[in-house]
């Protein structure tokens, strides 16, 4: 028999093989077909297996897989969902290594894979309502903070959330200081030995004071730091060996090797021992390895609120109350509250709570927490306004039209949050060396052992324990781990503040590479706000008032910016609208429709050879006028007889020119496609200084350019706002949406400008330059100190300068490694884009 189940949590190729190998070997399985895209298994069988069987299989090496009946799948999810939004912040963690891609994990832990503490998503609602009490009288619950109406004591929010990353940095601290008061006397004791005559061996015996070392390094070894041993534990059980293992194996060898000396002295050979008898100890090697790790991964964590403040910032920008006007009346209500349609009145200083369009009044808005450009922008009625702007001086009325995740706001922190837990292909390279790093790491530690066991000086096993653990201890790979995820991290946030939205971190790298450029015109170099500057009409059978009729009842039903322009138009001219059906957008081409059972078509002169029109030469003299000025001109058909045209402006965005000379300037090659005329094309091209581009372009035709260049070898990007773009944009290296553009255009990129003009190319250029080089910065400190490292902790340098390296200073090198990585990853929240 065969069932096929869903399989929760496989997010790579390593998933899905090791659920595969995992089912194949439940017993009266015969055959196990994972698919890593589906998220599904189908499995053969001898004979019925129960599901619990399953996933006891899948639970029994520690796995956080789960299995399921496929027609429980929505129960599923959705009772992942519910675990996940509760208690504090999301309940959803994950590796900031992405040891495992994408996977994450319902509660807080530790990776199965390197060992390092989960990290906690953020917070994603934009909302956040809070209540206030009073200490003293907690009958007392406000909206906002103020003064207790009874005692006037300041008021205090009712719930003070702690995310999961501050517990887990006030939980390292606390056992860092108590690590650090267990052994700072044990490091004491252990030093006195360098002292002539040492006073304490006035006071009690060595091996008295070595029982006092053992029982001091107990809450050290058992409580501080016994997360390392557990991790290094499970590191070596699931074979996923890890920076934990060395320095589980490292700390734990001193630790145990001084125990055993302390209990059976006589059973060590002479060379082991002091002059006093006593076997000489390394309790204050393991305890002081341990509270160094420890200091690492505090400072680490103390790190890691830092990388991810850019979304910290965003979620801020959103305010937790809103003036709704409601009977003529002002009523503050929360932001949870506000529904689309609703009219807000925001007053001057006042952070717009949603998006929406102003229906009344006027002001200035700064959008730079959006953009990133500190000018303000003047608003008047019917400009859109986003979630989280400031108002400026003026108050004004708006209209509600995205609320909650729909906000441009909400969008943002979303996809920075989703490109900050994303892969560079950068990091393969890095995940390479680390899967084959311990096991060699741990060959030469035993080898460093056995040549300093046979060649090394008396004593000699002393040398080449020593030697061995300082070898384990240096080279670990957290460092190596973390260099390309803390740079994405916070390269996606800087971006972000710029209003250069990153989807993910392979665009980063990618653009990076880039070599060629491909523009739209419309929306892209122009300013996508195009409006009709004349109407022409062909002979005298229709007047120009009728041919607006037909013109604008037909462009009524359309989306496109030329359609609307022809709208708006209609709208000053107060022309009244005419019974229309059958409409029909035609993509890259134009609108046709029946208008009082009247054929009527408008669009390009490729729109006029679909509705078997003709296009007279004198026609095509007359408009080309104005395509050389560069103007758009669409064409109207009524029953198959071209009847008059209407020529549309639309103005180059002052930063397009600056933006593309610099671009060139970087040996990008920069091609504009449009589906406009050559003579329009033309026009705006020799504005432009650009030599390269085609014009009456249709999407299958960017298409096909794309393709063309890709087959050459470029590398090639793809900018662009419309639903004609889509193709291109996927197809290409890399995407690049203008966000004032369509939805379509935004979710087939990989890279959203948010103010949507070229100048955003360039900071994208930029900041994919920063990022990568930051990278390589960080491989490069993480791979220096691994060099240079265990070579000298192997001890190479003893033979001609007499110098060994301490294990104690080993994982203070370690600890650091890791630190000034994310150290340097923090730079690039100050870098100019």
């Amino acid at each position: 028999m065969k069932h096929t189940y869903h399989i929760h949590g496989m997010s790579c190729n390593g998933c899905k093989n090791h659920v595969e190998d995992t089912l194949s070997k439940v017993d009266n399985v015969t055959n196990v077909t994972v698919d890593l895209t589906a998220a599904q298994a189908t499995i053969e069988m001898a004979s019925h297996i129960p599901l619990e069987t399953f996933q006891d299989a899948l639970s029994s090496h520690g796995d956080r897989y789960s299995i399921h009946n496929l027609n429980d799948k929505e129960h599923h999810h959705k009772s992942k969902k519910e675990t996940k939004t509760s208690g504090h912040g999301t309940g959803v963690y994950y590796c900031p290594m992405h040891c495992e891609g994408d996977k994450t994990y319902d509660k807080p832990g530790d990776c199965p894979v390197c060992g390092m503490d989960l990290v906690e998503e953020q917070n994603l609602s934009t909302s956040a309502s809070e209540q206030w009490t009073c200490p003293m009288h907690p009958e007392i619950i406000k909206d906002e903070s103020g003064a207790c109406p009874i005692c006037g004591m300041d008021l205090v929010p009712v719930n003070v959330e702690i995310s999961a990353e501050e517990k887990t940095y006030k939980n390292l601290l606390k056992k860092f200081w108590i690590a650090v008061v267990f052994t700072l006397p044990i490091f004491l004791i252990a030093m006195s030995e360098m002292i002539s005559h040492n006073p304490l061996y006035i006071i009690m015996e060595q091996k008295y004071w070595n029982i006092v070392q053992f029982g001091l390094s107990i809450p050290v070894v058992f409580y501080t730091a016994w997360m390392f041993f557990e991790r290094a534990y499970k590191s070596i059980k699931t074979r996923n060996l890890n920076m934990f293992t060395l320095i589980g194996i490292g700390a734990g060898v001193a630790w145990c090797f001084s125990v055993f000396g302390m209990v059976f002295p006589d059973l060590f050979p002479e060379q082991f021992k002091t002059e006093s008898g006593a076997v000489h100890v390394y309790f204050e090697a393991a305890t002081v390895i341990l509270t160094l790790v420890l200091l690492g991964q505090l400072l680490e964590a103390r790190a890691h609120r830092k990388t991810n403040s850019a979304v910290k910032a965003l979620l801020k920008l959103a305010p937790n109350k809103a003036i709704r006007i409601e009977n003529g009346e002002e009523v503050e209500v929360g932001i949870d509250a506000i529904k689309v349609g609703d009219i807000i009145k925001v007053k001057p200083g006042e952070k717009i709570p949603v998006d929406g369009v102003l229906t009344e009044g006027y002001s200035s808005i700064d959008e730079s927490m959006i953009t990133g450009e500190p000018v303000p922008v003047d608003k008047k009625e019917g400009d859109n306004v986003s979630s989280g702007t400031i108002n400026g001086n003026q108050s004004f009325l708006m209209k509600a039209q995205k609320v909650g995740s729909e906000t441009l706001l909400s969008q943002i922190i979303n996809m920075v949050n989703n490109a900050s837990r994303s892969r560079a292909p950068i990091q393969k390279l890095a995940d390479r060396v680390s899967a084959y790093f311990v096991p060699i790491v741990v060959l030469v530690s035993v080898v460093t052992f056995i040549i300093w066991a046979i060649w090394g000086p008396e004593p000699a096993y002393v040398y080449a324990l020593v030697n061995a653990i300082a070898v384990l201890i240096i080279a670990c790979p957290c460092a190596l781990g973390l260099a390309t995820p803390m740079s994405v991290m916070v390269g996606v946030g800087r971006g972000a503040q710029n209003g250069v939205l990153i989807k993910n971190a392979e665009a980063l790298e990618k653009m990076n590479k880039v070599n060629t450029l491909i523009i739209d015109k419309t929306g892209t170099i122009t300013e996508g706000k195009p409006s009709v500057e004349s109407v022409g009409v062909f002979g005298e059978q229709i007047s120009e008032h009728k041919l607006l009729q037909y013109m604008l009842s037909t462009n009524t039903n359309s989306e496109h910016p030329l359609a609307k322009a022809i709208v708006n138009y209609g709208k000053e001219k107060n022309i009244e609208l005419l019974k229309t059906q059958g409409f029909n957008a035609i993509t890259g081409k134009g609108v046709e429709a029946k208008v009082e059972a009247i054929n009527v078509a408008i669009g390009n002169a490729k729109m006029m050879a679909h509705a078997h029109a003709n296009l007279t030469n004198d026609i095509k003299e007359e408009v080309k006028v104005y395509q050389k000025k560069g103007k758009t001109v669409s064409f109207i058909a009524i029953d198959n007889t071209v009847a008059g045209y209407v020529v549309i402006g639309d103005q180059i965005k002052s930063t397009s020119k600056n933006a593309i000379s610099e671009l060139q300037s970087k040996g990008i090659d920069v091609f504009m496609l449009t589906g406009d005329n050559h003579d329009t094309a033309k026009a705006v091209a020799d504005e432009l200084q650009l030599s390269k581009f085609k014009a009456g372009m249709l999407p299958q035709d960017k298409l096909k350019e794309v393709e063309k260049l890709q087959a050459e070898g470029r590398i090639v990007a793809v900018a662009g706002d419309g639903i004609n773009d889509a193709p291109a944009l996927a197809k290409s290296d890399v995407g690049i949406a203008m966000g004032t553009g369509t939805d379509v255009a935004i979710e087939s990129a990989m890279i959203t400008l948010v103010k949507g003009d070229l100048q955003g190319i360039v900071k994208a250029r930029h900041l994919s330059y920063a990022v990568m080089k930051n990278i390589k910065q960080n491989l490069f400190f993480a791979m220096i100190y691994n060099t240079i490292g265990v070579p000298i902790a192997a001890g190479v340098l003893f033979p001609f300068f007499g110098i060994l390296l301490s294990p104690m200073i080993a994982a203070l090198a370690m600890s650091f490694s890791s630190v000034s990585v994310i150290t340097n990853a923090l730079r690039l929240k100050n870098i100019k884009i």
